[in-house]
């Protein structure tokens, strides 16, 4: 741990751009997702941080701003504030079936930000709802199977690989 010893460890600057901000680490230090400015616009971007370079994310083109990205223990999934006209929503992307499941709050809520568990079954979720804050957690295992570290099902495993 960095903090402890006190030695912290800079990616190279090809992995990393300059301007960035909002990172999440998936739980085994795998991946990295980090909102970076494309053309004016908040755009998340997931990050090998073993094998190096960008992973291709297929539902989050043209669905910008992104806020609030937060990974699971593998990087399997991947949970962004999406902005759909002018409601924000959360979506999540499955990178191991390709799925997306955009998830609408609520009563209206509008979501701010977001933790999803390391095995992908539950997301937190700060809300606004007429100048109110509220913490909300969903209950996602009747949507997503579980992302546990050290023996997940793969069907790609150059992709997941821990």
């Amino acid at each position: 741990m960095a903090g402890c010893t006190g030695r912290t460890q800079r990616a190279p600057s090809s992995l990393l751009p300059e301007q960035q901000q909002e990172p999440a680490l998936s739980g085994d230090g795998s991946k990295l997702a980090v909102i970076v400015d494309q053309r004016g616009r908040p755009t998340v971007q997931l990050k090998d941080l073993r094998g190096g370079g960008r992973l291709q994310l297929r539902h989050l083109n043209g669905q910008q701003p992104h806020s609030s990205p937060s990974l699971s223990w593998n990087g399997r999934y991947l949970a962004v504030i999406i902005q759909r006209g002018n409601r924000r929503l959360v979506l999540i992307e499955d990178r191991l079936s390709g799925r997306a499941h955009p998830l609408r709050l609520p009563s209206g809520r509008t979501p701010v930000r977001l933790s999803l568990s390391p095995d992908g079954r539950q997301l937190a979720v700060q809300t606004a709802d007429r100048g109110r804050w509220q913490v909300e957690l969903l209950d996602l295992s009747g949507l997503l199977e579980p992302d546990r570290r050290g023996g997940l099902r793969r069907s790609n495993p150059a992709e997941l690989q821990p």
